[in-house]
């Protein structure tokens, strides 16, 4: 673990209360730091706090103030208080690679965690090496899903979602200390299985599905206990909102909330598709961010460690993939990045297919998907889920839109290309009309060029997603691709001849795992 100053051995993974003694320290150091202070509510000067609230597999279209049908008013009234941006995306749409996007200001495949196996490249660093040598506490509380340990050297609380007794101590501490502090409170909602949240507040017949979700009796009744779970997310953000009142920083800290990659229906979580990359972000920072204002700059996750940065009076270090859109938040730009990038790789996944590589880029209008393995069927947790199985049973029984949803889900030709401002659901694929040569040249120029940066060798790269499992680390390229096989082609003969198997494999869909 890296030696870092003002930092006691071990004390990042015990529950905050544990490192009180070095916040003390901390607190009496802030004012030699060189950082940007503000003015605090008591009146004197120390730098910004930083809160940032995270859902888990959250449709950005299906919050409130988004137009959506979840009932969210404490993030409805963030977004009043603060900045929406309309154009947020992530690099990857899985659990463990956009967590270490954020934390590290990094895109996944340079820094090793583009499956969604927990990994970091050695050397690694993430916000906790830059923010504590500032003074700050850096804590994370709810779900982890990052690693190793000290790439994410963070305090740690809370097992799944954030607890809130922690965080209001945190809260107290610093208070009282006049430390400054940042504050991961990690959602594990609304991830399956859907059942927390008032499920009654949305009755199943009159739920809007989405045109590229076929309508089924279970779709609408699992949709409806999604949103639920929506709702039950924006109650933990109405409560850690309700805590920074309580001791009144809600003046000297800037909150974001963003929403995760989309949810684990078709077309959204585990794909390129708008629905799967692009994300909700609110910002509050009183006297900084206008109340009520929007944007359609475009910003990326990668970009939040350097916002945080710049937020605290530093620069971000020159290896970092994301830059500062503290000039958005401001209001003397309403400009940050020409595209936004983002892959998917199923190796090694719940129910993934072997090897599904696949890689976008959003520009301003239009987006283009490379399906780098699409002779391939395309499977994931979603395809195992009783819901989506109620969706191959109505195209066996003849539903014709069925039929077609279901076989764009498994099978996608190599290229696709959207039209984002007249198709924002993405739904009809222009890149076989010679019209759009001249469109998908530009992309696809331009995608290469991002690859080439990160060191991303597509196919190559999907295939050595296994390298960065436990059991493979130890492995060359090729003794890893040749166990692989093994392993997979017993898997096989064992499914093919047990029943049992096939169906408890059937049931995974439900799990939290990811």
């Amino acid at each position: 673990m890296r030696n870092l100053p003002l930092a006691l051995p071990h004390a990042a993974m015990r529950p905050f209360a544990a490192v009180r003694t070095v916040a003390l320290a901390i607190g009496m150091l802030v004012a030699i730091v060189d950082v940007a202070p503000v003015a605090a509510a008591d009146g004197s000067t120390r730098p910004a706090n930083i809160v940032f609230i995270i859902a888990d597999d959250c449709t950005f279209r299906d919050i409130g103030c988004y137009g959506g049908q979840a009932h969210t008013p404490n993030i409805d009234r963030l977004a009043q208080s603060g900045m929406k941006f309309n154009r947020c995306f992530q690099a990857a749409p899985m659990c463990s690679p956009t967590r270490h996007n954020l934390y590290t200001g990094l895109y996944p495949v340079k820094s090793g965690a583009y499956p969604n196996h927990t990994f970091a490249q050695d050397g690694t660093e993430s916000i906790v090496h830059y923010l504590k040598p500032l003074g700050y506490r850096v804590a994370l509380s709810g779900k982890r899903h990052v690693g190793p340990n000290e790439v994410f050297p963070f305090e740690y609380s809370g097992k799944g979602n954030p607890d809130m007794q922690q965080i209001d101590q945190l809260f107290a501490e610093c208070k009282e200390s006049k430390t400054p502090f940042c504050l991961f409170a990690c959602s594990n909602e609304p991830h399956s299985p859907w059942n927390k949240g008032d499920a009654s507040r949305y009755p199943p017949a009159k739920i809007k599905l989405p045109p590229y979700i076929v309508d089924t009796p279970m779709v609408r009744e699992t949709f409806a206990k999604y949103l639920a779970e929506i709702t039950y997310f924006d109650d933990q953000v109405g409560q850690i909102l309700d805590r920074l009142d309580k001791h009144q920083l809600q003046d000297d800290t800037l909150v974001m909330v963003v929403s995760e990659q989309g949810n684990s229906f078709p077309f959204a979580k585990w794909t390129c598709y708008s629905n799967g990359l692009q994300s909700a972000m609110i910002v509050r920072w009183p006297g900084k961010v206008q109340a009520g204002s929007t944007t359609d700059a475009m910003v990326e996750y990668v970009d939040v460690t350097p916002t945080f940065l710049d937020v605290a009076g530093t620069t971000s270090p020159p290896k970092l993939d994301g830059k500062s859109f503290v000039p958005v938040l401001t209001g003397k730009t309403d400009q940050h990045k020409s595209f936004s990038y983002g892959l998917m790789t199923t190796r090694g996944i719940i129910n993934g297919s072997d090897a599904y590589a696949i890689r976008t880029v959003r520009g301003q209008q239009y987006r283009l998907i490379w399906n780098l393995n699409h002779e391939t069927k395309f499977t994931n947790a979603c395809t195992q889920a009783p819901y989506f199985q109620s969706m191959v049973e109505a195209a066996k029984a003849g539903n014709s839109n069925a039929h077609e949803l279901v076989n764009r889900y498994y099978y996608r030709p190599e290229l696709e290309l959207y039209d984002c401002n007249a198709d924002p659901l993405e739904m009809n694929n222009l890149a076989e009309n010679p019209e759009y040569a001249s469109v998908i040249k530009e992309l696809k120029s331009n995608l290469d060029q991002w690859m080439a940066s990160q060191g991303d060798e597509g196919i190559e790269t999907e295939y050595d997603a296994i390298l960065h499992q436990n059991a493979y680390k130890n492995m060359t390229r090729e003794e890893a691709r040749e166990a692989w096989k093994t392993k997979n082609t017993k898997k096989a003969k064992q499914q093919g001849g047990s029943g049992k198997k096939r169906k408890a494999k059937k049931s995974a869909g439900g799990s939290r795992g990811d």
